[in-house]
């Protein structure tokens, strides 16, 4: 198949017909989305364990890549929440240097997957599996940022979970109650700000000024981690509040554009770095692919094209790391504000790496002075709202199978990691799912008349069920001599070749006791593994040997 049938982003077919009042549209969707994901880029790099322009840079990177070469009108990509811990991990055990060589390995990965058309995979993981790390994940992120939120002076934070409360606990004595105060500021007022100048908002009513409809449609339209980075950013400076900031932590943000620099590669390294890569093109496969689906159900827009989708991750992830950048994904806040904003095509996501560029390049002097403890703030209101916490409280309702997942799930992602995680989920989830298509498949003993012994298949024949054709074995061995034998299959929806395996034992008992085999009513897919592995045959040759017949 040509390259161009493969690879076909959503930007070319949306810019025809595109129009004017499309573009109003778009351009002030990406506006507002470059000036939400400034705050959150930045959050999400210093609590990775990198400096705030990776997360800025790769915003804009990534985001101009991810919209101008995706299979979604509105995704939003770039550095996500969900990537926090497993960048810090991997920056803790393998470097600076070798997170930059996972990363392009993993958007290798990602490209190839979508070029193989394997996007629809990510549908198979189960939903219980999802939100199982999804919750661990917002766990560690919120436990990752109590350092900052409560000032406590730690020169570097371990990866692992529980020395990570080891270590805070130890540090307890430097609590600084300025920065733990401007960080819940930031908190509440992240919950207060949309509530506040909601549709149905009492101001409008309570506060009868000229004007204050107005008020409350524009503020309504402010997103609140911008207002709550500008005003606490601003609070702390008047007040010479003695917390520690980004300029004091990181000396400065260049203005200019990043420099290209090739990280030292070698075949060696890359073998080193299996797991890391795996664990990256995973999540953001998984997160991108989550977000686009999201997508697709808040607005009207065609659906997104996983295949497309993944490609695009990965050429955005393998050019991202020569840039200083991190890993990139979809990212489900952003992409939610771009469609309430107005988004009709990609070109939104193209205008708000723009956005985002031309703020970096014309204000990051600015963004020095902004309090650690208050991007803790923004990255504790993020990790409650990435959490399904209210699936925890409504797990009665549920199976077990699907409480084991999602319980076994969310506790190895915070006690080991994410990669553990999805690994022993998705081979828990198999053999669950064995266990319960096997106790589907019954075998019912219908007629027994002298020689005669009739039988009922119900359900897949398959490996986890093979053990109940031996109850149909036992019967023949302790019957009669020379039984007939009569198996009705006219609901035996599905057989495997142990399937098959198992019938040939229980002929292979019959032919002991000088019987005959019959198998009725096959449909058509056990039919045919039955012919296209001589069974049909055999059973035909014994059904019409003089010897039994005789």
């Amino acid at each position: 198949m040509p390259f161009s049938l493969v690879f076909r982003p959503r930007l070319v077919e949306a810019l025809r017909g595109y129009d004017r009042d499309r573009f109003v549209h778009d351009a002030g969707a990406g506006i507002t989305v470059g000036i939400v994901a400034l705050p959150l880029a930045m959050a999400f790099a210093i609590a990775s364990g990198l400096t705030p322009q990776a997360g800025l840079w790769t915003a804009i990177i990534a985001g101009l890549l991810i919209a101008g070469l995706g299979g979604s009108n509105v995704q939003i990509g770039g550095p996500a929440g969900a990537f926090i811990v497993i960048v810090y991990g991997i920056l803790e055990r393998y470097g600076l240097a070798n997170l930059m060589i996972a990363t392009s390995c993993a958007g290798v990965l990602l490209f190839v997957l979508g070029f193989l058309k394997l996007g629809r995979l990510v549908r198979y993981v189960p939903v219980s599996i999802v939100i199982g790390f999804t919750n661990g994940i917002a766990v560690l992120i919120a436990v990752s940022q109590l350092k900052d939120w409560l000032g406590l002076e730690v020169e570097k934070m371990p990866a692992d979970f529980f020395t990570q409360l080891k270590v805070m606990a130890q540090h307890l004595d430097t609590f600084n109650p300025y920065a733990f105060a401007l960080g819940t500021l930031c908190f509440l007022g992240l919950f207060a700000w949309p509530r506040l100048w909601h549709e149905q908002s009492p101001l409008k009513t309570a506060v009868p000024l000229p004007g204050m409809h107005a008020t409350v449609r524009l503020n309504r339209r402010v997103p609140a981690p911008v207002v709550a980075l500008v005003t606490l950013t601003a609070l702390a400076w008047f007040l010479q509040l003695p917390v520690e900031t980004i300029g004091t932590k990181f000396g400065s943000i260049p203005q200019g554009l990043p420099a290209f620099v090739l990280p030292e590669f070698s075949w060696a390294t890359v073998k080193l770095l299996v797991t890391p890569t795996i664990t990256i093109a995973l999540l953001g496969a998984i997160e991108s692919l989550l977000c686009a689906r999201v997508a697709d159900q808040l607005s009207t827009l065609p659906r997104h094209d996983p295949n497309q989708e993944l490609m695009a991750q990965g050429v955005a992830n393998f050019v991202v790391p020569f840039f200083g950048g991190m890993p990139a994904t979809g990212t489900i806040a952003r992409t939610v504000t771009n469609i309430r904003a107005g988004a009709t095509t990609p070109v939104a996501g193209i205008v708000h790496a723009i956005t985002l560029a031309i703020i970096v390049l014309a204000a990051a002097p600015l963004a020095l002075l902004v309090p650690l403890s208050v991007l803790a703030g923004i990255l504790l209101f993020v990790a409650w709202n990435m959490g399904e916490w209210c699936e925890f409280a409504h797990m009665k309702k549920y199976s077990t199978h699907y409480r084991v997942l999602m319980l076994g799930t969310f506790l190895l992602t915070v006690v080991f990691d994410l990669t553990v995680a999805v690994q022993v989920g998705l081979v828990t989830a198999c053999g669950l799912f064995v266990r319960k298509m096997s106790s589907l498949f019954s075998v019912e003993l219908v007629k027994r008349e002298g020689a005669l012994i009739m039988f009922s298949l119900y359900g897949s024949l398959f490996f986890g069920a093979v053990a109940k054709i031996d109850e149909v074995v036992q019967a023949v061995e302790a019957g009669p001599e020379q039984p007939v034998v009569v198996l009705d299959a006219s609901r035996l929806v599905h057989l495997d070749t142990s399937g098959l395996d198992s019938l040939r034992q229980l002929h292979k008992a019959v032919l002991g006791r000088k019987g005959t085999l019959f198998i009725e009513n096959l449909h058509e897919q056990p039919q045919e593994v039955i012919e296209r592995a001589g069974f049909a045959a055999e059973l035909a040759h014994n059904q019409a040997s003089p010897e039994v017949a005789g």
